[in-house]
């Protein structure tokens, strides 16, 4: 019993021992070697009281002093005699410092030998070093000079060199050959020979390239400087030969000779040179026999800018004289590609007898004329990159500067300025007019349903399609094009919502009175118009307009789709405030006859006059403003079905409101007098002791007004059945007719 007590008092009731530690507070954590307390206490934290953290931590510790103490105690014999083993620790520091000492003043000794060892090596190198370079320049410079000697030795060796080639006269077009005594001619009448020279020309050009290397890397040596004068000389001589031998070549059309020439322009870097050559010699004279450009022979007028026969002629003498050279620099893997004949030859003599003999070809005072030249140039380029052997050879055609020389001339930009003003400005003129003006085709009465009827809309179709006409347009400036088109439709569109403006608000001064003066019958030709236009832009003129611009991506076209449909709907849009402005004229119209109304009170009251049994004369008047409207040519012409069948009934229902309106304001004030005077008569019977049921059997003043009232508009809805029109569909009507209807006839409306 006693030692189930003492096992009870070491545990608590749940049977964990009483001095235990929490799951929570591990001791192991402080034995690791990256153990942060401030990471453990905010860690622990979290989820444990500070107070009882603290408490645990307290308890570790005493726990940890107590172990201590008991392993002193335990071992507290060794621990005394601990410091009575550590006896002569001084000594045996010195007996172990004395052997390092040693070794360390032979590794400084061992240290400094290496340090001159290396020293004297990296010496030996640099001087290594300086005498290699040393030798290099010197190889340099008895290659050049060796270099300098063979080319010198090879321009001797040149067959019949004339001596004056040395002055830099490089082959023009007037010497043609190579005159210099009876070897020279036969020189030119030799192919073996001329060929020889050209392959000595292009190794003389080889070494004239390892030359320039040479001088390139030994700049600023006095060797060199003293070479100058010779190897200038040497230069000089090679251009004069190369030149000579080339212009021969070309003369006599020898591909070999000219193929050797080519190599050696290129491998001297003078690509400039045959191309002037070639220019001076072959294509000058050409298009000087087609477009003459000499002082005294610059033509004048427009004829003598005529382009496109220049071009065409062009074409043969370059198929005929200028092919074989295209061609041979053309060759594939032969290096030649660096020549651009076609620019710097071709395109560049071109130029310059442009400018200088057909000046007025650039003129932009004839836009017409202009273009045309403007694309007949464009198809001779496209002539010339039919030369170009690959697409890399086009983009180098026309990177080059001469090539971008040529399009500046044709200034496409002020080309669309001229045209914008030439076509905004017609349309603004007739825009400006302050009244409708029929079209031709009116005016000589031939007009039909399928033509405009105003000059402003047929200007502005005729603008429209001057846009992309062929005589016109440009297709690089097809994006400029089409925001006129979208301007001049907007124009047009602004044009007649101002003028519906100034007539609802009765505003003048403005360039949109047309429609103040217009009378609805003129509303007819703009709502005609209108759908034509609609038509034709969603129609044949989308369909033209995608056709020319067929080469462009599918994304763009359908932007230029969306933009133009956008601008017809601007137009469509229109339609129903035309048609609202004619029904208001209309309904105006008709409310000056619908204001005899007011002459029916003054016809019935206070007056002994029977009960009507006809209607109003004026009731025949208030729907002939309409029935003449829809009867005239306009109306029968240009109307469609449905458009004349909407006006007819919102007309009807307009008119008939206001006569609703009219009457019912007529009756109101009719029995609201009847009752007034009922009440005095009343009163004045009273007293004078009358009865006061004396007129009870009369009919009234408001019953005779509502009877005629009555009878009219029986004949309205009569007249509007012969519109074709049932009145009885029109609320407003059935308002009217229990208005002023008999009790007995409330129930059905029929007349």
């Amino acid at each position: 019993m006693a030692d189930l007590l003492s096992q009870r008092s070491a545990t608590d009731i749940f049977g964990d021992p009483i001095d235990s530690q929490p799951l929570w507070f591990k001791k192991n954590a402080f034995l690791e070697e990256n153990f942060d307390s401030e990471a453990y206490i905010a860690d622990l934290r979290t989820f444990v009281p500070f107070d009882n953290l603290r408490s645990e931590l307290q308890s570790h510790l005493s726990s940890l002093k107590h172990e201590l103490i008991e392993l002193i105690n335990r071992d507290y014999a060794d621990f005394v005699n601990l410091s009575t083993k550590l006896v002569d620790v001084d000594g045996t520091i010195l007996r172990m410092r004395a052997p390092l000492t040693e070794l360390r003043e032979k590794i400084l000794q061992f240290r400094d030998s290496v340090e001159s060892s290396l020293a004297a090596l990296q010496n030996g190198l640099r001087q290594r070093a300086e005498a290699s370079s040393a030798r290099e320049v010197l190889e340099l410079l008895l290659d050049t000079f060796h270099v300098v000697s063979k080319v010198e030795k090879l321009i001797k060796e040149l067959p019949s060199v004339p001596t004056d080639w040395s002055n830099g006269d490089n082959a023009s077009p007037e010497n043609g050959s190579l005159s210099n005594g009876t070897s020279l001619q036969h020189a030119e009448n030799d192919t073996n020979l001329r060929e020889t020279q050209s392959m000595l020309l292009e190794r003389i050009a080889s070494e004239m390239n390892r030359l320039k290397f040479y001088i390139t890397h030994a700049q600023n040596f006095p060797f060199i400087e003293n070479m100058e004068k010779r190897i200038q000389s040497a230069s000089l001589l090679l251009d004069a030969s190369l030149g000579h031998c080339f212009v021969d070549g070309l003369e006599h059309r020898d591909a070999n000779v000219i193929y050797n020439c080519l190599r050696a322009y290129a491998a001297i870097d003078n690509t400039t040179g045959a191309e002037e050559i070639f220019r001076t010699t072959i294509v000058s004279p050409l298009i000087q026999k087609i477009i003459p450009h000499g002082s005294s022979q610059t033509v004048d007028g427009e004829a003598g800018d005529e382009l496109q026969k220049d071009y065409q002629q062009l074409m043969q003498y370059i198929e005929k004289d200028c092919k074989f050279l295209l061609e041979i620099s053309s060759t594939a893997n032969s290096g030649l590609h660096v020549f651009d004949f076609l620019a710097n030859s071709i395109l560049k003599e071109l130029l310059l007898a442009i400018q200088k003999g057909k000046p007025g070809a650039f003129a932009l005072g004839r836009p017409t004329e202009f273009l045309k030249h403007y694309k007949s140039s464009l198809g001779f380029l496209a002539f010339l990159e039919g030369y170009c052997p690959s697409r890399s050879a086009v983009l180098k055609f026309r990177s080059a500067a001469i090539y971008i020389e040529f399009m500046k001339q044709w200034n496409v930009g002020v080309y669309f300025t001229v045209r914008f003003q030439e076509i905004a400005g017609d349309l603004e003129t007739v825009l400006a007019e302050t009244s409708l003006t029929p079209a031709h085709n009116l005016d000589s009465n031939q007009g039909n349903s399928r033509d405009l009827t105003l000059n402003q809309s047929l200007r502005l179709l005729e603008s429209l399609r001057l846009c992309w006409r062929e005589d016109v347009l440009v297709l690089s400036s097809s994006d400029k094009f089409l925001r006129l088109s979208l301007q001049l439709l907007s124009r047009y569109s602004t044009w007649l919502s101002s003028g519906l403006d100034n007539r609802k608000l009765a505003r003048t001064g403005s360039s949109a009175d047309w429609a103040i003066s217009a009378v609805p019958e003129d509303f007819i030709f703009v709502m005609h118009d209108i759908d034509y236009l609609v038509t034709e832009l969603d129609g044949d003129y989308l369909g033209h307009v995608l056709q020319l611009l067929g080469s462009c991506p599918v994304e763009v076209l359908d932007l230029v789709k969306h933009s133009i449909l956008q601008g017809g709907k601007l137009l469509k849009d229109l339609v129903p405030r035309i048609m609202n402005t004619m029904i208001e004229s209309l309904v105006e119209k008709s409310v000056e006859d619908l204001r005899h109304i007011k002459a029916i009170t003054s016809t019935y009251r206070m007056t002994n006059k029977p009960l009507p049994v006809r209607h109003s004369a004026y009731v025949s008047g208030v729907l002939r403003p309409l029935k003449a409207f829809l009867d005239g040519e306009r109306a029968t012409t240009y109307l469609t079905a449905e458009a004349r069948k909407e006006l007819l009934l919102r007309a009807a229902e307009e008119i008939t409101g206001r006569y609703y309106e009219l009457a019912a304001d007529l009756v109101n004030v009719a029995r609201k007098t009847e009752s007034s005077l009922q009440r005095i008569r009343q009163g004045a019977q009273r007293r004078a002791g009358a009865s006061s049921d004396v007129s009870d059997h009369n009919v009234s003043d408001t019953d005779k007004i509502c009877m005629q009232l009555f009878l009219d508009i029986q004949e309205y809805g009569r007249n509007l059945a012969a519109l074709g029109v049932t009145a009885a569909d029109i609320s407003a009507y059935r308002s009217l007719w229990q208005c002023v209807a008999p009790a007995n006839r409330q129930s059905e409306i029929n007349f």
